[in-house]
């Protein structure tokens, strides 16, 4: 009883802190003037072919401060880029999905500490590939794996892609088979059937014991289904961007809607932007796609709009407009540092979902306590609490060899000045 009352305590001297701090942070404002200055950038990149087209949103307390659109949707196409245009979201379903997960444990549905086997059954007796100096050898896993591994990317599973099990992983359809190991727009089967196969395979590190990005949240999205009894992209769309007004948020595109998505382009060892191929490392299987695959991992379509509402969510402690899809605990787990410093020793950590700021400085001029995360096409997000910003990059290009994604956020961030000082008459 004593250690509850005194977590409780904590808690409350934490939220009274934490709210001193935000009372005593400068009253700071978005200069019009300053934010000209995204402009000249963006357009640079788009006047140096290193970029075809960008679209650049940010909300402030939930208004749009700033949304625009540079460059080319299709450049071949002759079509150019509109604040509505559709892009491949990929790692940014991340978070999406990780909501999904923390709505069926609010209902009592899932457990954060349960073990993926009890949904996915192949996961019971996971192994690990561990290296040698005679080559990798196949151990048994220590425990099993939690959904909570899941959520922080702690459960040792990778996108197959390292020599040690890239062969494996390919055998299956995975790994060096899937694009760059992620991609499953274009498997004609149901993603739990690709997740069984997965749990058959050796992962890289032991549960629990380091941060490893891959393919646990499309194991969640499995999860999700199973759970819950419906497919993920029916959950996502009725529990999550339907009730959000998230209207072009779809794993894959309506065919009415195919002259709104964004061509991929591929950044050259020149840095310029050439088109990429029609394959699952270019424009991909989104609208002409078998349509069974819901990767939970990296399998969204979305507009710049659609995933600021999502983000504006989660920055309103899991509501919008009167739709309460989280609880504010619910939030606090998705973006408070899970992981102590498995994922970064340099004041960053992760979430479930989220990566987090847990030190000013760490991410250029984003406040501790922010958050986000991007997506493998080029696109990249913030939210920063204290700021009371929502920060949306959205490009297609894959590689990215550009630093559009480091230069743009501290743009936004000069455009916070201190507010003019109020003079009153005598």
């Amino acid at each position: 009883m004593k250690r509850t009352v005194g977590a409780l305590i904590l808690v409350v001297c934490s939220v009274a802190i934490a709210a001193a701090q935000r009372a005593s942070a400068p009253d700071l404002v978005v200069s019009a003037e300053r934010l000209a200055r995204i402009d000249h950038l963006l357009q640079q990149y788009v006047d140096q072919n290193r970029v075809a087209g960008v679209v650049a949103l940010l909300l402030r307390d939930g208004q749009t401060a700033y949304e625009r659109a540079f460059g080319w949707a299709d450049k071949e196409a002759g079509r150019r880029m509109t604040t509505d245009t559709i892009f491949r979201i990929a790692s940014q379903t991340k978070a999406i999905t990780s909501v999904a997960v923390l709505m069926l444990v609010e209902e009592g549905k899932l457990g954060i500490n349960d073990p993926a086997s009890r949904y996915i059954p192949s996961f019971a007796k996971t192994t690990v590939s561990v290296r040698g100096e005679a080559g990798p050898t196949v151990v048994p896993a220590r425990r099993a794996i939690t959904i909570r591994d899941l959520l922080t990317h702690t459960a040792g599973i990778s996108y197959g892609t390292s020599s040690d099990v890239a062969l494996l992983y390919e055998a299956k359809g995975l790994g060096p088979a899937a694009g760059s190991g992620w991609y499953t727009a274009d498997k004609d089967e149901p993603i739990c059937d690709t997740m069984e196969r997965l749990g058959t395979l050796p992962f890289v590190a032991q549960p629990g014991e380091a941060w490893v990005y891959g393919y646990n949240t499309d194991v969640l999205g499995c999860i999700v289904e199973r759970a819950s009894g419906v497919a993920l992209d029916q959950f996502i769309r009725t529990r999550i961007t339907a009730p959000l007004g998230m209207k072009d948020t779809h794993f894959f595109l309506p065919p009415d809607q195919r002259n709104r998505l964004a061509a991929v382009y591929a950044s050259g060892m020149d840095g310029r932007a050439a088109r990429a191929p029609d394959d699952s490392k270019g424009q991909g299987s989104y609208v002409e796609g078998p349509r069974r695959s819901f990767a939970g991992g990296a399998g969204l379509l979305s507009t710049a709009r659609d995933y600021a509402r999502f983000l504006e969510m989660i920055r309103n402690g899991g509501i919008l407009d009167g739709v309460r899809v989280l609880s504010p605990p619910a939030t606090a787990l998705m973006t408070t540092n899970q992981v102590g410093t498995l994922h970064s020793t340099t004041g960053l950590g992760f979430g479930f979902g989220f990566e987090t700021v847990d030190r000013f400085g760490a991410k250029d001029m984003a406040s501790q306590g922010s958050f986000g995360w991007g997506g493998a096409y080029g696109t990249v997000y913030s939210v920063d609490p204290e700021a009371r910003l929502v920060i949306v990059l959205m490009i297609q290009l894959m590689p990215n060899r550009t630093d559009i994604r480091e230069r743009f956020p501290n743009v936004v961030y000069q455009a916070l000045v201190d507010a003019p000082v109020k003079i009153s008459a005598r």
